[in-house]
This record gives structure tokens, sequence and C-alpha cells, in this order.
């Protein structure tokens, strides 16, 4: 069955569909959901979560677009909804004081996934999901700041501090490795 009919019936709440729907795509939404979340568990509610809105809402899907990205999107959603149900959505006081910290280019491929997924879950909340929306899925201030109830000053500094704390992450692991080396 090709993923219109499948989709089709979905909304036509046929069990067998949505369960070929959830093996087709659950690795790949996982794995979105992994980065807003602060461990596996989370990001299994919250993977959890969305397939339920997903198949609930999914007679809203009108066939225009990505499929894939309209489900993304639902779940990115989820784990919005999930922060700011938790009540730690807050402004910075005196944000337009922080520094813009420059994107440095990092060279990707000498950290593993795991340490690098590691070091974004261990954020704050706040800084992790300014920084995954902005940095990892391409959101504007602007489209963050409507997305979670703060300013565009909040989502920049928010991001600011973020990258700070992972480069000084990045920095401690680079010197950790570097003292490794030097004691063989």
């Amino acid at each position: 069955m090709d993923l219109p009919e499948l989709i089709k019936q979905c909304q036509a709440q046929n069990l067998k569909a949505q369960e070929q729907v959830y093996r087709l795509f659950a690795h790949k939404l996982f794995g979105v959901s992994l980065k807003y979340a602060r461990n596996r568990q989370e990001a299994e509610d919250n993977l959890q979560d969305a397939f339920i809105t997903i198949f609930k809402k999914i007679h809203q899907f009108k066939h225009k677009g990505s499929f894939e990205g309209w489900m993304k999107r639902i779940v990115v959603n989820t784990a919005l909804q999930r922060y700011r149900s938790s009540g730690k959505v807050f402004q910075l006081v005196n944000e337009e004081k922080i520094p813009e910290i420059p994107e440095e280019n990092l060279d990707h491929e000498q950290y593993s996934l795991e340490f690098l997924l590691k070091i974004v879950q261990e954020l704050p909340n706040r800084y992790r999901m300014v920084f995954n929306l902005y940095t990892l899925d391409g959101y504007s201030h602007k489209e963050i700041a409507e997305l979670m109830n703060i300013s565009e000053g909040t989502s920049k500094s928010n991001l600011a501090r973020a990258r700070k704390i992972l480069q000084q992450k990045i920095s401690a692991q680079d010197a950790t490795l570097t003292n490794f080396q030097f004691v063989k």
C-alpha cells in the first residue's frame, strides 16, 4: 500500500494502517523526540503522545507537502507543550547584555553522535529547546518566541547561553582527550 492510501486508511481509523505508519516513521520521529528530551524515557513518552495526536488529527493532513514533515512538527509541538506545561517558562532579566556567541566550525566527526546528543540533553530545558529549534530545525527567533511564549531577545540569549555551555563541554572533552593521550 502506498503512503497516500495508507494515510487515507488511517483517516478512516484503520488500526492496521496506523500500526504500519507507526512502524514506518517511529524510528525517525524518535530521533526528533530524543533531541528535545532530557533522556530516552522522556523521548519515548513524547513520541507516544505525539502519535496519539497524529492519529487524532490525521484528518487535518491535506496531502499537500511532506507527511513526515507534518508529523515531525507534531513531535516538536508535543515536546514544547510538555515543556510549557511544566511551568518552567520564564523571561531572563537584562537579556540584551548577553553577547551573541558565534557558531564555531567544529569538526563534528571527531565527536561521537552519542557524546553530542548527551551534552545537548544536559542543557537546561529552556536552552535545549531554543538550541534545537534554532540550530537543528531552522526556526527563526521570532517563531521560537511565539512557540515558547518568550521574547525574541530571550530566545537569542538562551541560544547564546546554550552555545557557550556546549562549547565549554566540548573544550572540557578536548582537554580530557589531550590529557589521556599524554598519559599513555
